[in-house]
């Protein structure tokens, strides 16, 4: 087969066939990946110094993000407005036969002796005292009048998606993007392959508000307690948690069981390797993550003797990783790069169903 203009070798082992289509593509693309592993840039993980990036995450656009979430942490939460269905009770000092408590009705308004309805939805606080002790000024004088919401319904938001009971819930002043998640039950279940998995896919999860999406990190939010990424929610506010599609892991190379797995978070590459058989003895001291994509990938090398040594911590893999081991020579990857291109074969081989893994 031909493509780029050079000629694909006619047998590929097959432990190492997802690892050198993942390579291979790279090769299509002039002035990238075209050197050695050693050539790849430091990068840093939360501290993690097992593992050396080729490309970074565009720093210029996780600062505007970043930027915007801390103006709205530092931003003035606007005062509460009634809304309809809200519990209220209305108290005139001095005349308590005037005072009401009931809910506030769909139209907004609420009844009261002297002024029949009075519309109090989408009115601040002190606008509904206002509004009342001007209607009662009519028939009392210097009416005093005191305002209480004793029950907030109508401040509410749509959390839908994979989560265990999607719908309309109220909030709070102080409910934030992990609460309303929590109000939600949290992921909803479902089995693969006899495995209980997640159904909630956190990265792809989006919060909108007022028709635009918010760079929210979900798994910061939620997962590590990120306070920035954990914003308060606001009435109105729409939350989707994605559906986990049967995203998977490719292990491939000098390994013991070259394999398809099924993703489940949190998924380290020191157990995942153990799962597989672990690598064979000829294999580099670093393993090589190959990451978003075949199109545009990221290529990760980790320091694995840094991890069994303690001297790095462990790194963890992300849906639709390809971690390919290589042999203990810096020439195979140049000998990927530059002489092996995709087959039909495989192509298919990436492709192909998710093997289900229970230890048999």
């Amino acid at each position: 087969m031909v493509g780029c203009g050079r000629r694909f070798p006619r047998t590929v082992p097959a432990s190492l066939a997802a690892a050198m289509l993942a390579l291979a593509l790279a090769g299509c693309y002039p002035g990238r990946w075209t050197t050695n592993y050693s050539k790849a840039l430091n990068w840093d993980l939360e501290g993690n110094n097992a593992v050396l990036e080729t490309t970074g995450r565009d720093e210029e656009s996780e600062r505007k993000r970043v930027e915007f979430l801390q103006a709205l942490w530092n931003e003035e939460q606007p005062p509460y407005r009634v809304n309809a269905g809200d519990e209220i009770e209305i108290r005139v000092y001095g005349h308590d036969e005037l005072g009401v408590r009931t809910r506030v009705s769909p139209d907004g308004s609420v009844g009261m002796l002297f002024l029949g309805q009075v519309h109090v939805g989408g009115r601040t606080i002190a606008e509904a005292r206002d509004a009342i002790e001007k209607g009662l000024a009519l028939y009392i004088k210097h009416p005093v009048v005191g305002v209480t919401v004793l029950r907030v319904d109508g401040e509410t938001v749509t959390v839908s998606g994979a989560c265990e009971e999607p719908g309309l819930y109220p909030i709070s002043a102080s409910t934030r993007l992990a609460d309303a998640y929590a109000l939600a039950g949290g992921t909803s279940k479902r089995l693969f392959h006899g495995i209980t998995i997640d159904a909630a896919d956190l990265e792809h999860s989006l919060l909108i508000r007022d028709g635009k999406i918010l760079p929210v990190d979900f798994q910061r939010a939620i997962e590590h307690g990120d306070p920035l990424d954990n914003v308060l929610i606001r009435k109105n506010d729409y939350i989707f948690i994605a559906q986990r599609m049967e995203s998977s892991v490719t292990v491939c190379g000098e390994i013991g069981s070259p394999q398809k797995r099924l993703y489940q978070a949190p998924m380290g590459l020191i157990e995942t390797l153990s799962d597989c058989g672990w690598m064979h003895d000829n294999h580099w001291s670093h393993v090589i993550i190959i990451r978003d994509g075949l199109v545009d990938p990221k290529m990760y090398k980790v320091d694995v003797d840094g991890i069994l040594t303690g001297k790095c911590k462990n790194v963890y893999l992300k849906p639709n990783d390809i971690v390919y081991v290589p042999k203990d020579t810096l020439s195979e990857y140049n000998v990927f790069v530059r002489k092996l291109l995709p087959t039909a074969q495989l192509i298919n081989i990436l492709r192909s169903n998710i093997t289900s893994f229970t230890g048999d």
